[in-house]
């Protein structure tokens, strides 16, 4: 998330305060710290760390509403972190909630409080700015309901995730739905959590939503089983219902062929003139160029006119 439109922690002005996966870097042994984590501005060593979770994520006003999942551990893990490399220094984790949901994630936030001693300060931050060459960061504590103000050396912002670029037209390229925050739409989330409404594709990782690591790999190997299955068979199986052409009553308008979400539909030369040509291995049934076809030369495979004509009347016998 670009946390640069938060101006009041600083909008990107302050060179002390940075995002978590440039602390990542930081601690990194093949960063450009070697590892160390000093202060981008004078090189120093930091004495008091802020990390602000919930940066972009969980925020109806200026960010996301939805919850970036991995922000709470990994902001856990870089107190952690930062208390090992800098025993000495005060570390504080402002937060709205803490989420710990996952096998032994809870165990590892409370060996971050008590074991390590980090600072756990329920509330958010209002504002970030700077004095005497130190950051001055605002907040409050809603459980004791006094307010908090903290000179810190460095500050650290978990920022929420959001699809990557592009995602949004790998989608219509592929045929296949983005919900309202551009991640890929599964199929159904819990009957076909890995499968798209496209056959033969299927999603793992962030693209589908936000997640931490193991649920990626878990998905990944859900994923990579489905497509093992699909070709361990000697012939593929695809839907029956699928549109047809009358290719007498076709006029060749092509206005079928912008409607159809798959790229089904196609166009070749018949007796003289253009007309509509179904490609059953793309065809999903979704029946939508039926209902747009202007001159009804297309019909779903068991669901023409006549016959569901022919349950009506049979229904009301």
């Amino acid at each position: 998330f670009d946390w640069t439109r938060y101006e009041e922690y600083g909008g990107g002005r302050y060179q002390d305060v940075i995002s978590g996966l440039q602390l990542e870097r930081l601690l990194n042994a093949s960063g450009p710290t070697g590892g160390k984590i000093l202060r981008p501005s004078d090189g120093k060593v930091p004495r008091s760390v802020v990390l602000v979770k919930c940066v972009g994520s969980r925020d109806y006003r200026k960010g996301k509403s939805y919850c970036s999942r991995a922000c709470c551990m990994y902001t856990a893990k870089h107190a952690m972190q930062i208390k090992e490399k800098i025993p000495s220094a005060e570390v504080y984790v402002f937060y709205m909630d803490v989420r710990t949901a996952g096998k032994m994630y809870e165990e590892f936030y409370l060996r971050a409080v008590e074991e390590y001693g980090v600072n756990y300060l329920r509330g958010r931050v209002a504002k970030i700015y700077e004095r005497d060459n130190r950051l001055i960061v605002w907040g409050e504590d809603t459980l004791s309901g006094q307010k908090v103000e903290i000179a810190a050396d460095l500050v650290v912002l978990a920022t929420g995730m959001v699809p990557a670029a592009g995602a949004e037209q790998l989608a219509q390229i592929c045929s296949f739905a983005a919900d309202s925050n551009g991640f890929y739409m599964e199929a159904h989330p819990k009957l076909r959590p890995v499968e798209t409404n496209t056959a033969g594709i299927f999603l793992a990782g962030c693209c589908q939503g936000p997640k931490d690591i193991p649920d990626t790999v878990a998905q990944a190997s859900a994923a990579a089983s489905k497509v093992t299955a699909l070709f361990a068979q000697q012939h593929l199986v695809t839907n029956p219902m699928v549109a047809e052409v009358n290719e007498q009553l076709c006029s060749g308008c092509m206005h079928c062929q912008s409607i159809c979400p798959y790229h089904a539909l196609e166009f070749k030369e018949s007796q003289g003139r253009w007309v509509t040509m179904v490609n059953k291995g793309l065809c999903q049934g979704c029946g939508a160029c039926t209902v747009a076809c202007r001159s009804g030369a297309l019909n779903l495979s068991g669901y023409t006119n006549e016959q569901l004509l022919a349950e009506v009347v049979w229904a009301c016998q």
